[in-house]
């Protein structure tokens, strides 16, 4: 049987409306060889949380460059774990200040990847850390 693909969706929360970083994101995910799906710009978390339920997923990415950051990720993250998601492994992008991540990951986001981080970095963390 083949082994089953690692299922990514990359989510833009909140009423950012820029997503090239998201997109440059998703494809490299793709190449990787994990099947993504994009969710567009202006996401509510419900209906991220929607789609990443629907969708079966193994990764929430979640890109954010509007500095809403700390509502909109432990909100995404408190919804997965309501639904019975809560062993989806949920990362995040974008401008988010250093001083903002420590907060995030006591929230529940297992990592952080900022301006200029190497997709290869983020697919290496993926494959590690995906249950």
């Amino acid at each position: 049987m083949a082994e089953k693909r690692i299922r990514v969706i990359v989510a833009k929360p909140g009423l950012d409306g820029h997503d090239r970083g998201a997109k440059v994101v998703a494809r490299a995910l793709r190449d990787a060889g994990f099947e993504v799906i994009y969710t567009g710009l202006r996401q509510t978390p419900e209906q991220i949380v929607e789609a990443a339920l629907s969708e079966d997923v193994n990764v929430v990415a979640l890109s954010l460059l509007s500095g809403a950051h700390n509502t909109l990720f432990p909100k995404i993250v408190e919804l997965l774990k309501e639904k019975g998601m809560g062993d989806v492994l949920v990362i995040g992008g974008g401008v988010i200040p250093d001083a903002d991540i420590p907060g995030l990951k006591e929230a529940g986001v297992a990592a952080v990847f900022t301006p200029g981080t190497p997709t290869g970095d983020i697919v290496k963390f993926i494959n590690e850390n995906v249950k």
